[in-house]
């Protein structure tokens, strides 16, 4: 007996292995937006990120707003990026031990060479699906060339009411960022 017939898989009509699929925008100097660039990553709690309470260490957290933020970026610049602050960090309630962490990242806003990246901290409880929102911070890096100097980075593409939001509010703190950097450097 001959084995059932299969369509091929959509989009492959029999001819073959397909190319990977690449993201609008990225290439350097072209217009990129928000969408190519997010980034999510999950990750279990586990004993050893913990204290003697069942609290997970902020510094885990941290690294996980780091790693996530870079890749945003990297994706946006589609060069090496290094992290150059990191704002503001309030810990609204404690994550615990076997909760899974996911860590939201998007470009919010470009300058010619940095980048605000805002990251979603959430935290959820397995057995019963509760999500809640635990902190968020922002993340400014810079794009940097073979030689470890900064490069242009390219324009970010505002898609959405959302976009525009966060955009206007990382403007703002751009601008609060840069007279602190001026008012220190008069003392």
């Amino acid at each position: 007996m001959k084995p059932p017939r299969t369509a091929p898989p959509r989009g492959q009509k029999g001819q073959g292995p397909q190319k990977p699929q690449k993201e609008q925008g990225g290439q350097p100097g072209e217009p990129t937006p928000v969408s190519a660039s997010r980034a999510v990553m999950s990750e279990l709690m586990m004993p050893h990120m913990g204290n003697n309470l069942g609290h997970v260490f902020g510094g885990v957290i941290l690294s996980l707003v780091d790693r996530v933020a870079a890749v945003a970026a990297i994706r946006h610049a589609r060069r090496p990026c290094v992290t150059v602050s990191v704002d503001r960090v309030d810990f609204h309630e404690p994550i615990h031990l076997g909760e899974l962490v996911t860590a939201h990242a998007s470009v919010n806003f470009v300058g010619r060479t940095s980048m605000e990246v805002g990251v979603r901290i959430e935290a959820e409880q397995l057995l019963t699906g509760e999500r809640r929102h635990t902190n968020s911070c922002y993340v400014t890096f810079v794009a940097i060339d073979e030689a470890g100097r900064p490069i242009a980075v390219p324009p970010l593409v505002l898609e959405t009411d959302e976009d525009r939001r966060r955009h206007a509010g990382a403007a703002a703190r751009r601008r609060r960022r840069l007279e602190e950097r001026e008012s220190e450097a008069g003392r």
